[in-house]
């Protein structure tokens, strides 16, 4: 009685507490607090904003300048905004009337904080004003590596730019996630293939991070300053000395030359030396750098092109990573051929996007390499663990298994039986047949044993003559009827072979595990002896250890 008046007593607080919470309790008109309704961070602040003037030093060297003209009638009196992308190193100068900003894309503090992929400024022009923008930067050192200018109103404007951060960003995200599956696959394997891939992609961040301008955001954490050129320079030779080697191996170049090595070697050290070199050149000799390595990166996307078209009409299926690790590189190549205007607007997120395409397709290879090592290794481990002319488990493996059966059995406290297996007289048969019936003979009789026994029980070839027969699970009194019945099958399967005068039989000792005194080499001892005596008793029977042997009398 007590409990179902407990359990009355419980429904009703149920109920009581759901009509509760379901109540519309009118809000209290009290004041909200601070850290219970709501959290407010940071604090008021006299800092001015932001703002560099630009000066004599920073517009020194070779310049370009434009003037983004009004239209026709005029401005319209409404916000104006105009970002400039695109500028990998040096000032950017825009003006309008007495507004002026000077911004380096390696430093987002020299910039207005309302742009974050380009340098850009907001102005109000008055309606039907013709006065222009003004925009100045640096000399690019490469043709049609040139800025973009986008001007419209501030909002998509400032949208455009966001998306582009946000893409340079997800690339360098991307990269950095892969670096450290990279790291988690080296620490469990021990390939020193995945510490090379490491280190190409850290490098190939920092490249995109110069590239992009992410190196200044939101503050600097690289040393660029005023020498953005020099850094993007030689970080594009390093980017250079283990993409090149890389596309050149995804695309099977190793397998169809294997002499190529010297050749690899020798451009991955000269890049090396090269990028080691840029940081001390004068900046009239970048120009010639910058043209070197576009025809270095030209030469090598084409070398590994054909040798991957090569691979692959010769039925190399791994070059097809290497193939497809290419093909944006190449769509961007043809698109600076054929001077395509969305390569100039948008060259840096479609190179962080190829760079991007590339560290997936090369970690998919090293993870498709780890897994034919993988095969390779469980391969080698089947060969080591299985008798080449029946196909069971040899003796090295079945005694490993019979051990993990103790360990199971031991914390299951279930019965383990096992029968030790010799064929009668198979000298004899050898002697009289030859070798060959002799093997004919040990192969049927391990076909016959293996689909005799239940799909837990374990065969295994000892070694000439002898079988070893796991029953785990099984009582005693029901494996020494499974072994008569294998005893059996054997001599059936003898009679199948059609050899005139030829008639297999076997011996079979049992013996059960027991708990607390058996150990492996104890188990194995006591069924060999059982199959002996079986043997002297006349051959062709089971018989029982456990009955010559009785536990508790050692």
């Amino acid at each position: 009685m007590g409990g179902r008046q407990w359990q009355y007593g419980t429904g009703v607080v149920l109920v009581v507490l759901l009509v509760w919470l379901a109540t519309p309790w009118p809000l209290s008109a009290a004041v909200a607090e601070a850290g219970r309704d709501y959290l407010l961070v940071g604090a008021a602040t006299n800092e001015p904003t932001p703002h560099r003037a630009c000066t004599p030093e920073m517009l020194a060297g070779p310049r370009q300048q434009v003037q983004v003209s009004a239209p026709a009638g005029g401005w319209s009196g409404q916000p104006q905004a105009l970002d400039v992308f695109n500028v990998f190193a040096g000032e950017v100068r825009v003006q309008h009337g007495d507004r002026e900003i000077c911004g380096n894309m390696h430093d987002a503090r020299t910039r207005d904080s309302r742009f974050r992929a380009g340098i850009g400024l907001v102005a109000v022009p008055p309606a039907g004003s013709h006065e222009p923008f003004l925009v100045s930067w640096q000399t690019p050192l490469k043709a049609r590596w040139v800025p973009t200018l986008r001007l419209g109103a501030p909002s998509p404007v400032q949208q455009n730019d966001t998306a582009r951060l946000l893409v340079r960003a997800a690339c360098i995200a991307v990269a950095i996630a892969l670096a450290l599956s990279a790291l988690m696959a080296f620490l469990t394997t021990r390939d020193r293939s995945f510490l090379v891939y490491i280190a190409g992609t850290a490098v190939l961040v920092l490249w995109q991070a110069i590239l992009g301008g992410l190196s200044g955001y939101p503050e600097p954490w690289l040393p660029v300053g005023e020498r953005g050129a020099w850094w993007l320079l030689s970080l594009t030779a390093a980017s250079q000395a283990l993409v090149l080697p890389a596309l050149w191996r995804l695309n099977g170049g190793d397998r169809l030359l294997p002499r190529s090595r010297p050749v690899q070697l020798l451009a991955l050290w000269g890049l090396l030396a090269l990028a080691a070199w840029v940081p001390w050149l004068q900046w009239n000799s970048l120009a010639w750098v910058a043209q070197g390595l576009q025809v270095s990166y030209l030469l090598g996307c084409g070398l590994a092109l054909m040798v991957g078209v090569w691979a692959r009409l010769r039925g190399d299926r791994w070059a097809q990573a290497g193939l497809a690790a290419l093909a944006p590189m190449l769509v961007l190549i043809l698109a600076d051929a054929c001077r395509a205007t969305w390569l100039l607007e948008y060259r840096v997120e479609a190179l962080q996007l190829s760079v991007t395409w590339l560290l997936m397709m090369a970690a998919y290879a090293l993870n498709q390499r780890l897994g034919r090592l993988r095969q390779q290794r469980d391969e080698l481990r089947q060969l080591a663990e299985t008798d080449g002319l029946t196909g069971l488990p040899n003796r090295r493996a079945g005694l490993q298994q019979l051990a993990r059966h103790l360990e199971r059995v031991d914390r299951e406290r279930g019965p383990l039986v096992i029968g030790f297996l010799d064929i009668d007289l198979f000298k004899d048969i050898n002697d009289r047949h030859g070798h060959a019936v002799g093997d004919q003979v040990l192969v049927a009789v391990a076909r016959a044993l293996r689909a005799a026994v239940r799909s837990q029980d374990q065969v295994v070839r000892m070694g000439g003559e002898e079988f070893l027969l796991l029953m785990p699970g099984m009582p005693r009194e029901a494996a020494s009827a499974r072994l008569d019945r294998l005893r059996q099958h054997i001599t059936e399967a003898g009679r199948v072979l059609q050899v005139p005068g030829l008639e297999v039989t076997a011996s079979i000792g049992l013996a059960q595990w027991r708990p607390g005194e058996d150990d492996l080499a104890a188990l194995l001892r006591r069924a060999d002896h059982a199959m002996y005596v079986a043997k002297r008793a006349g051959r062709n029977r089971v018989f029982d250890g456990e009955e010559l042997d009785p536990p508790g009398l050692a």
